[in-house]
């Protein structure tokens, strides 16, 4: 059984420690763990890694944020993996600083990378985790905010809030994400 873990975030050393990029954090943790490394291929970075018996194949598309349904059809369609084994990592203003939401389907939420994905696949019907980046900007600068690294105070927080995320991952992997949700949308 395969899984596609996508994690969202822009590519370039501009990037690599912004708020946006939580999704390619989240995976670069995991891959870490997991004592594999990223190679480049098509449409983005990939590593594979099994957990329990399942193969996880994480993606870090190199299309930039707004354009990652492409890579992750590429690879649904190349792998062959069902849509219902897809889980999306990304950020999310809307939500206070290290805050998870995990959901089995629903809309964009005016995430300008799951309305990509969205568009591509033609469906809203996969899993997605919001991490949760706060929305400590003042008016107009919510792009320099967003693209922004992290402050001192997150820096700190950050460690204990990926691990949470990593285990969610490998959770969904075993368990489903209906009880993925009910396990760690309250962490």
């Amino acid at each position: 059984m395969k899984y596609l873990i996508a994690g969202l975030g822009n590519i370039g050393a501009e990037y690599i420690n912004t708020r946006h990029n939580i999704g390619f954090t989240v995976l670069d943790s995991l891959s870490k763990e997991s004592n594999t490394i990223f190679f480049d291929a098509r449409l983005g970075a990939i590593a594979e890694i099994k957990n329990k018996g399942k193969q996880l194949l994480l993606l870090k598309p190199s299309t930039y944020m707004n354009l990652s349904g492409k890579a992750i059809n590429y690879y649904l369609q190349k792998e062959k993996i069902p849509i219902e084994n897809l889980f999306v990592i990304v950020d999310d203003l809307a939500l206070p600083f290290g805050t998870i939401r995990i959901k089995s389907k629903g809309s964009s939420g005016g995430h300008n990378g799951l309305q990509h994905v969205e568009e591509t696949l033609q469906s809203q019907d996969y899993a997605r985790l919001r991490f949760g980046i706060g929305n400590e900007f003042s008016k107009g600068r919510q792009i320099n905010y967003v693209l922004g690294n992290w402050s001192d105070e997150e820096k700190k927080l950050l460690p204990e809030r990926i691990k949470i995320v990593t285990e969610a991952i490998l959770n969904f992997s075993i368990l489903g994400i209906d009880r993925t949700m009910n396990l760690f949308n309250n962490k």
